[in-house]
């Protein structure tokens, strides 16, 4: 298919077979598996899934992409869904999923949020994102990549850098280099927030002025006394605090 990459939806085709071949090895998909693809674009993960797993299910947003689809593959083997993939319906499904995808780099980090509200019916996700994403995900406390998607996605994900994928894999090629990661939500979570709203709150109350101390950032919750009880030094930044640390004040506030 002769297709013009469309900038509105932040298009860019993976290309590469040695790539395309890493990533199917690192998703591993099984006859079984209820496989829903983002954005398969023109089928560079699309026709090796297929050929690993009995039916794909496939969120499109492009109608030209959709119409070609609808004409490549068999209804028999893949449901199309030209839908915004914001706005789908995850729990429409009778059993777990699992999700791929190479993700629109305009719009990744939503996607990602969408996936926490989603993670009861999530086994596992695999996604090509923007390798400075990728960097902040996995980042660790006191670096300059750890923030508040850090903390989010690491409460919830255990989480592992798979493939480094180079611009020139890409049609059109992108400006950045590009990682592809995958996320396992927890079965048991290594620590609990006891309001799962307060502890999002906090995080990212304490890195909306990340050069501030938390003394500042979270005046609205904390005092002096408040974090000498709970032996958190008031004169860290929020970078300096683990996922454990944000937990610490939420249970400790409600």
């Amino acid at each position: 298919m002769k297709h013009v990459a469309k900038k509105k939806f932040g298009q860019n085709f993976l290309k590469d077979s040695s790539i395309i071949h890493a990533i199917i090895q690192s998703i591993q998909p099984l006859q079984n598996d209820l496989l829903v693809e983002i954005g398969p674009g023109l089928g560079a993960l699309t026709k090796p899934l297929l050929e690993k797993t009995k039916h794909l299910f496939a969120i499109e947003l492009d109608r030209d992409i959709v119409n070609w689809m609808q004409n490549q593959y068999s209804k028999n083997n893949i449901t199309i869904f030209n839908e915004d993939v914001l706005n789908f319906n995850f729990h429409q499904f009778d059993k777990k999923i699992r999700i791929v995808g190479n993700l629109p780099y305009n719009i990744s980090t939503p996607i990602l949020f969408k996936c926490i509200e989603d993670i009861k019916i999530i086994t596992d996700l695999h996604f090509m994102l923007q390798k400075e994403v990728v960097d902040r995900m996995i980042a660790a406390p006191s670096s300059s990549e750890y923030g508040r998607l850090s903390v989010m996605l690491q409460y919830y994900f255990a989480m592992e850098h798979l493939v480094h994928v180079p611009k020139e894999s890409f049609d059109p090629e992108p400006k950045v280099e590009s990682s592809f990661v995958r996320l396992i939500p927890y079965d048991n979570y290594p620590f609990v927030a006891n309001n799962i709203d307060q502890f999002g709150k906090i995080v990212k109350e304490a890195f909306s002025q990340r050069r501030k101390t938390i003394r500042n950032t979270l005046k609205n919750f904390m005092n002096a006394n408040d974090f000498e009880n709970i032996d958190i030094n008031p004169q860290l930044r929020a970078e300096n605090l683990s996922v454990s640390d944000f937990v610490k004040i939420s249970n400790y506030l409600s």
